[in-house]
């Protein structure tokens, strides 16, 4: 039940947030209103416990969101994907996408990371997104629409259960979600049973330094801030681990609250890889 809560928690935070950037608002103000990913109230749980933060009660961390892409990124993409970007890294500078290949994002939000990853894996290639939210997945469609992509595809479910076959995709991504997953270890089993052999993965997350505690973790941030849930280096590496994964590694990139940290987390199904090129 708690677990369920939980979920239902992030889905309406993500959801709201999806509704005030279709509004108008940006990507601060969704934050700062909906206390998402890099928002931070003066109270010890990194958002207000009764409901959605109200107006001028939070800040918005530089670390996440649009400013984490370039200038080119950036002028690539309608200002909606822009303002809807709530992640706490650029998982395309380290997937090394290239023409041909099937990428799928977990939790892809209002689709920023599909949408540059279509262009990169170009019209031989496709990019998927998964979502749970209706508001968010409505959001990325109109926002694929008026980039006049075409070779993208977003699908409504869970990243603990990912509506696609085995072996569908060569490179998963993700953004700042899954410390937001109230089961880890079903998340990581589905990258890489839709990854074909010899895929990789190229994630941003928010990660903890082994010496903090998941109960020093819940008092620096909330759960839907991304900074409850989250999983420190050592258990993602012996969840990557055990899921099948090999040359997992994590790499921490920049603070998101003491002890905890934004970081690129890699790894790569065994196997030989079908080049798409």
């Amino acid at each position: 039940m708690a677990d369920l809560q939980l979920r239902e928690q992030v889905r309406d935070r993500y959801a709201a947030a999806a509704l005030a950037v279709t509004a108008g608002s940006t990507n601060s103000a969704a934050l700062a209103a909906e206390g998402c990913c890099g928002s931070t109230t003066a109270e010890s749980d990194g958002c207000c416990s009764a409901g959605p933060c109200g107006p001028g009660s939070a800040q918005v961390d530089d670390s996440f969101g649009a400013g984490l892409y370039g200038a080119e990124e950036k002028g690539e993409l309608p200002p909606e994907a822009l303002a809807a970007s709530l992640g706490c890294g650029n998982p395309l500078a380290v997937a090394e996408l290239r023409p041909g290949e099937r990428v799928l994002d977990l939790g892809s939000g209002g689709g920023i990371d599909v949408l540059l990853s279509a262009r990169r894996v170009g019209e031989t290639g496709i990019a998927y997104g998964v979502d749970m939210t209706d508001e968010m997945l409505a959001l990325a469609r109109a926002n694929a629409a008026k980039a006049g992509a075409t070779n993208v595809e977003f699908l409504k479910g869970t990243i603990e259960d990912v509506p696609l076959p085995d072996g569908a995709v060569d490179v998963v991504i993700s953004n700042c979600v899954i410390n937001l997953s109230v089961d880890k270890p079903a998340v990581l089993t589905e990258m890489y049973r839709v990854l074909a052999p010899g895929g990789r993965i190229g994630v941003s997350d928010v990660v903890a330094e082994d010496d903090v505690t998941p109960a020093d973790r819940a008092v620096r941030g909330s759960y839907v801030g991304c900074i409850a849930g989250a999983l420190s280096r050592q258990e993602y590496l012996d969840g990557l681990i055990a899921a099948g994964f090999v040359h997992a590694e994590v790499s921490f990139t920049h603070e998101a609250a003491p002890g905890m940290h934004a970081a690129i987390v890699r790894a790569v199904k065994p196997g030989i890889s079908t080049d798409r090129s």
